[in-house]
C-alpha cells in the first residue's frame, strides 16, 4: 500500500507557540513512519516551511504542497497541533477546508466558537447542564465598567488564547486595570469572570473512527510552589500535580465524564478535546471553564496521561486521531 502523507502542523503566532513545537514534536515521534511519510511544517509569522534535517524549505500556501527532491507533495491529511492562533480559532480548518484537504481537529465554526471563551460561555451555559462563572466581555479599556457587578476576586485573561498566557488572578480593584492591560496585549477582547473556589478538573474526549466515543479518566490540577492556579509556569515549569485518575468521589468523576461527553456533541466537536472544569466543594457545584479544542501533546501533557490511564499508548492515540479524520 502507497504510504499516506501527512502533514504535520505546529507552531502558530500566539505565545503558545513553544509549546505548540513540543507538541509536534512528541506527535512526529509517535507516528508509524512506516506507514506515513510525515512531514514537520511549521507556521510562523516570518512563513511557512518545512523542516527535514536541520533546513527549512519553503512551502506553497497556494495550494500547500512542498517539493521534495523535485517531486510536488500533496497531502492526504493535516495533523494540526498548533495551539492559539491560527490553528485553534478556526483559521486553519477554514483554510484546508477551501483546499478540500482533511485534518485531525474540530471543524471551522466549533473551533472559532470554542477559541473565544466570551462567545462560548454563555453559549455552553445555554445547555443547561453545567455551571459557569459570571463574567464580562471587554472589547476596550472603555469598556470597564462592565466589571462593576463582578465580585472579586476575578480572573482576568484573554478571551481568545490558552495556556494561560496574560492571565491574572486580581484579589484587589489596584490589580484590575493593570490585568486587564496585559490580558489586551495578546488578544482584542478580555474576559474577566468570577473565581469560583474549588478542585480543577480535566477531562478528554475523543471520537473514533468507528462511532465509538472514549470518554477519558479525568485528571486533577493541583498548583503548588505558591502558585493559586493552573497558571503558565504551573503548566509548563512544573509547579503543579497533575492527578489521573483524579482522587475524588465517583459521584464527581462521572458527572464530569458525562458533562464532557454531552458537550462533546453539543458543539459539534471532532479530534481529541479536553474539557475544563472547577468544582465548588462547598455548594458541591460544577462550573465550566474552558474547551481546549487541540490540547498539549507533550510527554507530559493531561490528554495522553488520561489515554495512558485507559490502557492507549500515545502511539495508538494518534493513530486513531488518523484514522478518525480519514474516515
Amino acid at each position: 500500500m502507497e504510504k499516506r502523507n501527512i502533514a504535520l502542523v505546529m507552531g502558530g503566532f500566539s505565545g503558545e507557540h513553544d509549546i505548540s513545537i513540543a507538541s509536534g514534536n512528541q506527535v512526529y515521534g509517535q507516528l508509524d513512519h512506516n506507514k506515513y511519510n510525515v512531514y514537520k511544517i511549521v507556521i510562523e509569522r516570518e512563513g511557512w516551511y518545512w523542516e527535514q534535517d536541520g533546513e527549512h524549505r519553503p512551502v506553497d500556501r497556494g495550494n500547500f504542497t512542498v517539493n521534495d527532491g523535485g517531486k510536488t507533495i500533496r497531502f492526504d491529511l493535516a495533523f494540526i497541533i498548533v495551539h492559539g492562533n491560527p490553528g485553534e480559532n478556526g483559521v486553519l480548518q477554514g483554510y484546508f477546508d477551501m483546499l478540500g484537504i482533511k485534518y485531525t481537529t474540530c471543524g471551522f465554526y466549533t473551533s472559532a466558537l470554542t477559541f473565544q471563551k466570551g462567545y462560548c460561555n454563555p453559549v455552553v451555559k445555554s445547555f443547561g447542564i453545567v455551571k459557569v462563572a459570571e463574567s464580562a466581555l471587554l472589547y476596550s479599556m472603555d469598556d470597564i465598567a462592565k466589571t462593576e457587578t463582578l465580585k472579586l476576586p476575578v480572573f482576568v485573561k484573554p478571551a481568545a488564547g490558552g495556556s494561560s498566557v496574560a492571565t491574572t488572578k486580581v484579589k484587589t480593584p489596584e490589580q484590575l486595570l493593570p490585568a486587564i492591560r496585559e490580558a489586551f496585549t495578546e488578544d482584542h477582547a478580555v474576559l474577566v469572570e468570577e473565581c469560583i473556589v474549588g478542585r480543577e478538573f480535566d477531562c478528554g474526549v475523543f471520537r473514533k473512527a468507528d462511532g465509538e466515543k472514549l470518554v477519558f479518566p479525568i485528571t486533577e490540577i493541583i498548583p503548588k510552589g505558591g502558585h493559586e492556579f493552573f497558571d503558565y509556569e504551573a503548566k509548563y515549569q512544573g509547579f503543579s500535580n497533575e492527578v489521573t485518575p483524579a482522587e475524588c468521589p465517583e459521584s464527581i468523576s462521572k458527572h464530569i465524564q458525562e458533562v464532557s461527553s454531552q458537550l462533546y456533541d453539543l458543539l459539534g466537536c471532532k479530534g481529541i478535546v479536553r474539557f475544563d472544569y472547577i468544582h465548588d466543594t462547598a455548594k458541591d457545584e460544577l462550573y465550566f471553564l474552558e474547551v481546549n479544542a487541540i490540547p498539549g501533546q507533550s510527554a507530559e501533557s493531561i490528554v495522553p496521561k488520561q489515554a495512558r490511564a485507559m490502557g492507549i499508548s500515545p502511539a495508538e492515540l494518534y493513530e486513531m486521531s488518523i484514522q478518525a479524520a480519514l474516515a
